[in-house]
Protein backbone atom coordinates (compact mmCIF):
# COMPACT_ATOMS: atom_id res chain seq x y z
CA UNK A 1 0.00 0.00 0.00
CA UNK A 2 1.06 3.47 -1.10
CA UNK A 3 1.87 5.81 1.83
CA UNK A 4 -1.06 8.61 1.92
CA UNK A 5 0.70 12.12 0.36
CA UNK A 6 -3.37 14.19 2.02
CA UNK A 7 -2.87 16.30 4.71
CA UNK A 8 -3.24 14.69 7.86
CA UNK A 9 -4.14 15.81 11.27
CA UNK A 10 -4.49 13.62 14.51
CA UNK A 11 -7.19 13.44 17.30
CA UNK A 12 -5.63 12.16 20.39
CA UNK A 13 -8.21 10.44 22.65
CA UNK A 14 -6.52 10.48 26.35
CA UNK A 15 -6.94 8.97 29.66
CA UNK A 16 -4.69 8.51 32.24
CA UNK A 17 -3.22 5.63 32.16
CA UNK A 18 -2.47 1.83 33.68
CA UNK A 19 -0.14 -0.92 34.46
CA UNK A 20 0.76 -3.03 31.60
CA UNK A 21 -0.02 -5.97 33.42
CA UNK A 22 -1.66 -7.19 36.72
CA UNK A 23 1.67 -7.95 38.54
CA UNK A 24 3.77 -6.38 40.96
CA UNK A 25 6.46 -5.75 39.11
CA UNK A 26 4.30 -3.66 36.21
CA UNK A 27 2.11 -2.45 38.66
CA UNK A 28 5.19 -1.01 40.83
CA UNK A 29 6.40 0.96 37.24
CA UNK A 30 3.03 2.36 36.76
CA UNK A 31 2.49 3.67 39.78
CA UNK A 32 6.38 4.84 40.35
CA UNK A 33 5.58 6.97 36.94
CA UNK A 34 2.10 8.09 38.54
CA UNK A 35 3.02 8.99 41.60
CA UNK A 36 6.19 10.93 40.61
CA UNK A 37 4.07 13.42 38.89
CA UNK A 38 4.10 16.73 40.49
CA UNK A 39 0.67 17.50 39.08
CA UNK A 40 -0.35 14.67 41.77
CA UNK A 41 1.36 14.58 44.69
CA UNK A 42 3.05 18.19 45.48
CA UNK A 43 5.02 17.04 48.77
CA UNK A 44 8.36 18.38 48.17
CA UNK A 45 10.23 15.58 46.08
CA UNK A 46 13.21 14.91 48.24
CA UNK A 47 10.59 14.27 51.00
CA UNK A 48 8.11 12.79 48.74
CA UNK A 49 10.30 10.52 46.66
CA UNK A 50 11.81 8.70 49.59
CA UNK A 51 8.86 7.81 51.08
CA UNK A 52 7.32 6.75 47.80
CA UNK A 53 10.25 4.29 47.05
CA UNK A 54 11.41 2.72 50.45
CA UNK A 55 7.38 2.79 52.19
CA UNK A 56 4.40 3.53 49.80
CA UNK A 57 5.71 1.52 46.52
CA UNK A 58 6.74 -1.45 48.52
CA UNK A 59 3.68 -1.53 50.48
CA UNK A 60 1.13 -0.89 47.73
CA UNK A 61 2.57 -2.46 44.32
CA UNK A 62 1.49 -6.08 45.85
CA UNK A 63 -1.84 -5.32 46.76
CA UNK A 64 -2.80 -2.86 44.25
CA UNK A 65 -1.36 -5.55 41.28
CA UNK A 66 -4.03 -8.22 43.32
CA UNK A 67 -7.06 -5.61 42.61
CA UNK A 68 -5.76 -5.25 38.89
CA UNK A 69 -5.65 -8.92 38.88
CA UNK A 70 -9.41 -9.37 39.70
CA UNK A 71 -10.91 -6.90 36.76
CA UNK A 72 -7.96 -7.95 34.03
CA UNK A 73 -9.35 -9.28 31.19
CA UNK A 74 -7.21 -10.30 28.09
CA UNK A 75 -5.93 -6.07 29.13
CA UNK A 76 -6.86 -3.43 31.49
CA UNK A 77 -9.97 -2.53 31.34
CA UNK A 78 -9.33 1.26 30.83
CA UNK A 79 -7.44 0.48 27.95
CA UNK A 80 -9.62 -1.71 25.98
CA UNK A 81 -12.04 0.71 26.42
CA UNK A 82 -10.23 3.43 25.19
CA UNK A 83 -8.64 1.47 22.31
CA UNK A 84 -12.58 0.93 21.15
CA UNK A 85 -13.42 4.33 21.53
CA UNK A 86 -10.94 5.50 19.64
CA UNK A 87 -11.64 3.19 17.03
CA UNK A 88 -15.50 4.74 16.73
CA UNK A 89 -14.24 7.63 16.90
CA UNK A 90 -11.65 7.11 14.17
CA UNK A 91 -14.49 6.22 11.67
CA UNK A 92 -16.83 9.26 12.34
CA UNK A 93 -14.00 11.26 12.11
CA UNK A 94 -13.06 9.44 8.72
CA UNK A 95 -15.81 10.80 6.99
CA UNK A 96 -14.97 14.14 7.53
CA UNK A 97 -13.25 14.91 4.20
CA UNK A 98 -11.53 12.07 1.82
CA UNK A 99 -9.37 15.18 0.75
CA UNK A 100 -7.62 14.71 4.29
CA UNK A 101 -6.19 12.24 6.65
CA UNK A 102 -7.83 12.20 9.89
CA UNK A 103 -5.91 9.59 12.55
CA UNK A 104 -7.42 8.79 15.85
CA UNK A 105 -5.14 7.48 18.57
CA UNK A 106 -5.15 6.60 22.41
CA UNK A 107 -2.85 8.25 24.41
CA UNK A 108 -2.76 8.07 28.54
CA UNK A 109 -0.27 10.31 30.46
CA UNK A 110 1.19 7.22 32.26
CA UNK A 111 2.31 4.01 30.63
CA UNK A 112 1.48 3.21 27.15
CA UNK A 113 0.56 4.28 25.06
CA UNK A 114 2.81 7.10 25.50
CA UNK A 115 1.92 10.27 24.44
CA UNK A 116 5.73 10.87 23.51
CA UNK A 117 5.76 7.38 21.56
CA UNK A 118 2.71 8.25 19.82
CA UNK A 119 3.11 12.01 18.75
CA UNK A 120 6.53 10.80 17.62
CA UNK A 121 4.83 8.24 15.38
CA UNK A 122 2.58 10.38 14.16
CA UNK A 123 4.85 13.46 13.55
CA UNK A 124 7.05 11.05 11.76
CA UNK A 125 3.78 10.18 9.38
CA UNK A 126 3.31 14.02 8.53
CA UNK A 127 0.89 14.85 10.78
CA UNK A 128 0.37 18.63 10.46
CA UNK A 129 -2.09 19.12 13.35
CA UNK A 130 -3.17 17.39 16.35
CA UNK A 131 -6.52 17.74 18.27
CA UNK A 132 -5.92 16.65 22.06
CA UNK A 133 -9.35 15.36 23.60
CA UNK A 134 -8.66 14.42 27.37
CA UNK A 135 -11.41 12.29 28.15
CA UNK A 136 -12.16 13.83 31.64
CA UNK A 137 -15.07 15.22 31.47
CA UNK A 138 -14.24 18.17 34.58
CA UNK A 139 -10.78 19.89 34.34
CA UNK A 140 -7.66 18.80 37.32
CA UNK A 141 -4.23 19.99 36.79
CA UNK A 142 -4.08 16.41 38.48
CA UNK A 143 -5.54 14.67 35.36
CA UNK A 144 -6.00 16.87 32.39
CA UNK A 145 -3.28 18.96 33.42
CA UNK A 146 -0.64 16.45 33.61
CA UNK A 147 -1.87 15.39 29.83
CA UNK A 148 -1.19 18.77 28.97
CA UNK A 149 2.44 18.36 30.29
CA UNK A 150 3.40 15.31 28.30
CA UNK A 151 2.19 17.23 25.41
CA UNK A 152 4.04 20.10 26.41
CA UNK A 153 6.87 18.09 26.99
CA UNK A 154 7.28 16.21 23.90
CA UNK A 155 7.03 19.92 21.66
CA UNK A 156 9.95 20.89 23.35
CA UNK A 157 11.67 18.17 21.90
CA UNK A 158 10.51 19.56 18.32
CA UNK A 159 12.06 21.75 15.71
CA UNK A 160 9.18 21.94 13.79
CA UNK A 161 6.35 22.36 15.85
CA UNK A 162 2.73 21.11 14.36
CA UNK A 163 -0.39 22.74 15.32
CA UNK A 164 -1.67 21.22 18.64
CA UNK A 165 -5.48 22.33 19.82
CA UNK A 166 -5.57 21.27 23.10
CA UNK A 167 -10.06 20.66 24.34
CA UNK A 168 -10.18 21.28 28.14
CA UNK A 169 -13.28 19.22 29.37
CA UNK A 170 -17.09 19.29 29.08
CA UNK A 171 -18.30 19.03 32.24
CA UNK A 172 -21.52 20.81 31.23
CA UNK A 173 -21.57 19.74 27.95
CA UNK A 174 -25.54 19.16 26.76
CA UNK A 175 -25.13 15.88 25.09
CA UNK A 176 -22.81 14.65 27.96
CA UNK A 177 -25.18 15.32 30.58
CA UNK A 178 -28.02 13.66 28.27
CA UNK A 179 -25.81 10.25 28.16
CA UNK A 180 -24.91 10.17 31.67
CA UNK A 181 -29.26 10.78 32.30
CA UNK A 182 -30.37 8.22 29.36
CA UNK A 183 -27.46 5.70 30.98
CA UNK A 184 -29.60 5.93 34.16
CA UNK A 185 -33.02 5.59 33.12
CA UNK A 186 -32.28 2.49 31.05
CA UNK A 187 -30.73 0.89 33.95
CA UNK A 188 -33.41 1.79 36.62
CA UNK A 189 -36.07 0.71 33.44
CA UNK A 190 -34.55 -2.76 33.75
CA UNK A 191 -33.46 -3.07 37.36
CA UNK A 192 -35.62 -0.40 39.11
CA UNK A 193 -35.21 2.59 40.91
CA UNK A 194 -33.02 2.66 44.49
CA UNK A 195 -33.99 5.32 47.22
CA UNK A 196 -30.93 7.48 46.67
CA UNK A 197 -28.43 7.81 43.57
CA UNK A 198 -24.96 8.19 44.65
CA UNK A 199 -22.76 10.24 42.10
CA UNK A 200 -19.20 9.49 43.01
CA UNK A 201 -16.73 11.38 41.62
CA UNK A 202 -12.67 10.73 42.37
CA UNK A 203 -11.51 13.27 44.77
CA UNK A 204 -8.65 15.57 45.08
CA UNK A 205 -6.77 17.00 48.53
CA UNK A 206 -8.77 19.75 49.58
CA UNK A 207 -5.76 22.12 49.57
CA UNK A 208 -5.48 21.27 45.85
CA UNK A 209 -8.88 22.91 45.50
CA UNK A 210 -7.87 25.62 48.17
CA UNK A 211 -5.62 26.42 45.46
CA UNK A 212 -7.58 27.08 42.64
CA UNK A 213 -8.07 23.49 40.78
CA UNK A 214 -11.70 24.01 39.77
CA UNK A 215 -12.12 20.41 39.92
CA UNK A 216 -14.52 19.73 42.80
CA UNK A 217 -16.87 22.71 41.37
CA UNK A 218 -17.52 21.24 37.93
CA UNK A 219 -18.40 17.73 39.58
CA UNK A 220 -20.79 19.37 41.80
CA UNK A 221 -21.81 21.46 38.42
CA UNK A 222 -21.91 18.10 36.66
CA UNK A 223 -23.95 16.40 39.66
CA UNK A 224 -26.77 18.65 40.21
CA UNK A 225 -27.01 18.76 36.01
CA UNK A 226 -27.75 15.23 36.10
CA UNK A 227 -30.41 15.26 39.26
CA UNK A 228 -31.85 17.95 37.41
CA UNK A 229 -31.85 16.28 33.97
CA UNK A 230 -33.62 13.02 35.67
CA UNK A 231 -35.86 15.40 37.71
CA UNK A 232 -34.70 14.39 41.23
CA UNK A 233 -35.93 15.81 44.38
CA UNK A 234 -32.89 16.88 46.68
CA UNK A 235 -33.55 13.98 48.63
CA UNK A 236 -33.16 11.50 46.16
CA UNK A 237 -29.44 12.27 44.98
CA UNK A 238 -26.03 13.11 46.68
CA UNK A 239 -22.87 14.08 45.45
CA UNK A 240 -19.59 12.13 46.49
CA UNK A 241 -15.78 12.30 46.63
CA UNK A 242 -13.87 8.49 46.28
CA UNK A 243 -10.48 7.33 45.64
CA UNK A 244 -8.55 9.24 48.60
CA UNK A 245 -4.79 8.24 49.34
CA UNK A 246 -2.75 9.32 52.18
CA UNK A 247 -3.37 11.21 55.78
CA UNK A 248 -4.47 14.81 54.60
CA UNK A 249 -7.87 15.99 53.88
CA UNK A 250 -9.63 15.61 50.76
CA UNK A 251 -12.21 16.64 49.04
CA UNK A 252 -16.13 16.06 51.02
CA UNK A 253 -18.01 14.23 51.51
CA UNK A 254 -16.34 10.94 50.90
CA UNK A 255 -18.35 8.32 49.17
CA UNK A 256 -17.72 5.31 51.36
CA UNK A 257 -18.18 7.13 54.24
CA UNK A 258 -21.65 8.56 52.75
CA UNK A 259 -22.65 5.03 52.10
CA UNK A 260 -22.28 3.60 55.86
CA UNK A 261 -24.23 6.84 56.88
CA UNK A 262 -26.85 6.68 54.65
CA UNK A 263 -27.17 2.41 55.60
CA UNK A 264 -27.20 3.54 59.49
CA UNK A 265 -30.16 6.25 58.78
CA UNK A 266 -32.03 3.53 57.71
CA UNK A 267 -31.62 3.62 53.50
CA UNK A 268 -32.46 0.51 51.72
CA UNK A 269 -31.23 0.48 48.24
CA UNK A 270 -29.02 3.13 46.35
CA UNK A 271 -27.19 3.51 42.86
CA UNK A 272 -23.91 4.54 42.33
CA UNK A 273 -22.65 6.19 39.12
CA UNK A 274 -18.92 7.78 38.81
CA UNK A 275 -19.71 10.34 35.99
CA UNK A 276 -15.70 11.95 35.99
CA UNK A 277 -14.85 7.97 34.63
CA UNK A 278 -15.08 8.12 30.74
CA UNK A 279 -13.90 4.42 31.41
CA UNK A 280 -14.75 1.30 34.16
CA UNK A 281 -11.30 0.64 35.41
CA UNK A 282 -10.13 -0.68 39.09
CA UNK A 283 -11.40 3.04 40.73
CA UNK A 284 -15.40 2.10 39.53
CA UNK A 285 -14.96 -2.15 38.74
CA UNK A 286 -13.50 -2.86 42.35
CA UNK A 287 -13.65 0.07 44.39
CA UNK A 288 -17.18 1.14 43.77
CA UNK A 289 -18.80 -2.40 42.59
CA UNK A 290 -17.02 -4.61 45.39
CA UNK A 291 -15.75 -2.48 48.65
CA UNK A 292 -17.53 0.36 48.25
CA UNK A 293 -20.57 -2.49 48.42
CA UNK A 294 -19.38 -4.21 51.60
CA UNK A 295 -19.58 -1.20 53.27
CA UNK A 296 -23.23 -0.07 52.63
CA UNK A 297 -23.76 -3.72 53.28
CA UNK A 298 -22.12 -4.17 56.29
CA UNK A 299 -23.77 -0.79 57.47
CA UNK A 300 -26.87 -2.45 56.98
CA UNK A 301 -27.85 -1.64 53.58
CA UNK A 302 -29.71 -4.22 51.32
CA UNK A 303 -29.56 -3.47 47.81
CA UNK A 304 -26.37 -1.52 46.35
CA UNK A 305 -25.92 -1.33 42.56
CA UNK A 306 -23.24 0.71 40.18
CA UNK A 307 -24.59 2.17 36.86
CA UNK A 308 -21.56 1.45 33.80
CA UNK A 309 -19.32 4.06 32.88
CA UNK A 310 -20.27 5.41 29.28
CA UNK A 311 -17.26 3.69 28.15
CA UNK A 312 -17.77 3.36 24.30
CA UNK A 313 -21.40 3.43 24.24
CA UNK A 314 -22.72 4.81 20.61
CA UNK A 315 -23.92 8.52 22.86
CA UNK A 316 -20.62 8.81 24.35
CA UNK A 317 -18.94 8.15 20.79
CA UNK A 318 -21.81 10.72 20.01
CA UNK A 319 -20.15 13.61 22.51
CA UNK A 320 -16.44 12.62 21.51
CA UNK A 321 -17.35 13.47 17.60
CA UNK A 322 -18.83 16.96 18.55
CA UNK A 323 -15.94 17.82 20.48
CA UNK A 324 -13.70 16.97 18.06
CA UNK A 325 -15.03 17.54 14.53
CA UNK A 326 -15.24 21.19 15.02
CA UNK A 327 -11.31 21.46 15.66
CA UNK A 328 -10.95 19.09 12.90
CA UNK A 329 -13.16 20.39 10.27
CA UNK A 330 -11.32 24.63 11.05
CA UNK A 331 -7.86 23.30 10.29
CA UNK A 332 -8.86 21.85 7.31
CA UNK A 333 -10.72 24.61 5.79
CA UNK A 334 -7.72 26.91 7.32
CA UNK A 335 -5.62 24.77 5.04
CA UNK A 336 -7.63 24.58 2.28
CA UNK A 337 -7.48 28.78 2.07
CA UNK A 338 -4.08 28.75 2.24
CA UNK A 339 -3.26 25.65 -0.10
Amino acid sequence: MKPSHKPKIAVLLGNLGTPDAPTPQAVNRYLKQFLSDKRVIEIPQVIWQVLLRLVILPLRSKRVAHNYATIWGSDSPMREILVEQTSKLGVRLSQVDQDFEVITRPVMSYGNPGVDQVMSELSDQGVQHFVVLPAFAQFSATSTGALYDAVTRWSQSQRNLPAITLIKDYFADPLYIQALADSVRAYRAEHGTAEKLVISFHGIPEDYEKKGDPYPNRCRCTGAQLAHALGLAPDQWITTFQSRFGRQEWVKPYTDATLESLAKSGVKSVQVISPAFSADCLETLEELEVENREVFTDAGGESYAYIPALNASEAHIDLFEKLARPHVEAWQKSLRHWV
